[in-house]
């Protein structure tokens, strides 16, 4: 049973059923503010400029990156494991702490699927313009055909990010809007526009709120939920076979895995952390997105962020205790004190020390010490990738294949590109969608009382 005195108020402001529904569905009747504008604006330029990069690799090529022969992955799988990495924390936030009762995360999740829907978008088009020839994507799809007995290559990773991409984003999607037509129908009900009405309307799927249809929709959320949890874990450990069934330096390690699921974890929390507070702020959620609910995802990437430093610190002894001279190399003459040396350190300082900050009160009620934290973790994560990537493709077992990387101005604006659209998928998420969940917070309400928990004195006469 949660006890509010305990642990945190879930909802300030001592507010009535009506008083949420209002305030969280304030911002989509109100006027469009200038900075959205503003904000979609420099987001679609770059976007633009995104796509103009894309179209300079379609038409002329893979060359137009600095991938080599020895570094043949390069920007492109950096961007896309981190997108990837970063769209795990919808569904593990909701999942887990769905089954694990955890009623805090009813202000939260609603925003944390948001984000990883438009993620794995993201990620999905980096290995399609690494295919090289993009227009022949087909040929990755399972399906009958004239090729004869051509099928696709069970054995090919990109097969794998494939299948592991789809079935994510198809389960993710359904998680997320299923979970979002009771509070359609609220808007419905409460818009004044004709125009709207009929939108929401439309995908509210007709909704009444009857106990038969709320006994059908928990039912729906809680098979959803059980799937969903198996591809969490599944989708970043398939992405992690790509490397680990390699015999490369650095790669042929069965901590892949693991270490892969925990890390996308680990940066999805952070880039939860930093859209809302950013929507805290924005939209003064501050009544609904409290200081306990800020502060005990906090808890948790203090949790994970001690799992990655025993990860790297395990690599680190492993590549020493194996003897291998090549493991020995990569490790001691590459990463830690060698050519891409400031690139671990980064890695290192940003995913295991600097969340340390965590354990400090102060800290974590500081939200701009948090919002910087968190940025600080994505940054990590993203050089965590560069590491596992680059590092070990260009110090191969022969060093007259050694060869250095470094991306050009068009993977650069690939990348550019990806963060345009998603800001802008997050601005129309901000605009248009509930970015609270109205029904689930309403749920926990009741928990929320001052009084609620607490032992009641009783009189025997």
């Amino acid at each position: 049973m949660y006890n509010s005195a305990v642990r945190g108020r879930l909802i300030d402001g001592d507010k009535s059923l009506s008083q949420i529904s209002q305030e969280i569905i304030k911002p989509i009747h109100a006027k469009t503010p200038l900075w959205w504008y503003a904000a979609m604006l420099v987001s679609l330029g770059m976007f633009g400029f995104g796509l103009y990069c894309k179209y300079i690799t379609i038409s002329t090529g893979i060359g137009t990156w600095g991938v080599n022969n020895s570094v043949a992955w390069g920007w492109a799988i950096i961007n896309f494991v981190w997108w990837i990495g970063i769209g795990h924390a919808g569904t593990a936030f909701s999942i887990f702490l769905l089954i694990l009762r955890q009623k805090w995360r009813t202000a939260i999740n609603r925003a944390a699927e948001a984000m990883t829907v438009v993620a794995v978008f993201c990620a999905s088009l980096f290995p399609l313009l690494h295919m090289g020839r993009p227009w022949l994507f087909f040929y990755i799809f399972p399906y009958p055909n004239t090729r004869g007995p051509l099928w696709v290559n069970f054995n090919s990773p990109l097969f794998w990010d494939f299948v592991a991409i789809s079935a994510y984003l198809l389960i993710s999607a359904s998680f997320w809007y299923f979970g979002m037509v009771p509070d359609f129908a609220t808007i419905r009900d409460t818009a004044k526009s004709k125009i709207k009405k009929a939108v929401y309307g439309f995908f509210s799927f007709g909704w009444t709120g009857s106990s038969k249809e709320w006994l059908r929709f928990e039912a729906l959320s809680f098979v959803l939920g059980g799937i969903a949890a198996v591809l969490v874990v599944s989708v970043h450990s398939i992405v992690s076979t790509d490397f680990a069934v390699s015999v490369k330096p650095g790669w042929h390690t069965t901590i892949f895995p693991p270490y892969f699921v925990v890390g996308a974890i680990f940066s999805g929390f952070a880039m939860v952390l930093t859209l809302v507070i950013t929507m805290r702020g924005l939209y003064k959620m501050n009544d609904f997105i409290t200081d306990s609910h800020v502060d005990a995802v906090c808890r948790v990437l203090i949790f994970i962020s001690l799992i990655m430093g025993t990860a790297y610190m395990t690599e680190i002894f492993m590549a020493w205790y194996s003897g291998s001279d090549y493991e020995t190399y990569l490790f001691f003459r590459t990463r830690l004190f060698g050519e891409y040396a400031y690139q671990f350190w980064i890695m290192f300082v940003a995913n295991a020390v600097v969340p340390q900050l965590f354990w400090f009160k102060k800290m974590r009620r500081n939200m701009w010490v948090v919002f910087t934290i968190s940025i600080i973790i994505n940054i990590g994560m993203w050089f965590e990738r560069f590491n596992i990537v680059v590092t070990s493709l260009s110090r191969d077992y022969l060093p007259s294949g050694w060869a250095p990387y470094s991306p050009t101005w068009v993977e650069i604006g690939f990348f550019i590109g990806t963060l345009g659209m998603f800001i802008a998928g997050v601005l129309l998420f901000f605009r248009f969608i509930p970015m609270i969940a109205i029904s689930e917070l309403k749920s926990v309400a009741k928990f929320d009382k001052p009084n609620h928990g607490k032992l009641k004195a009783t009189s025997h006469e």
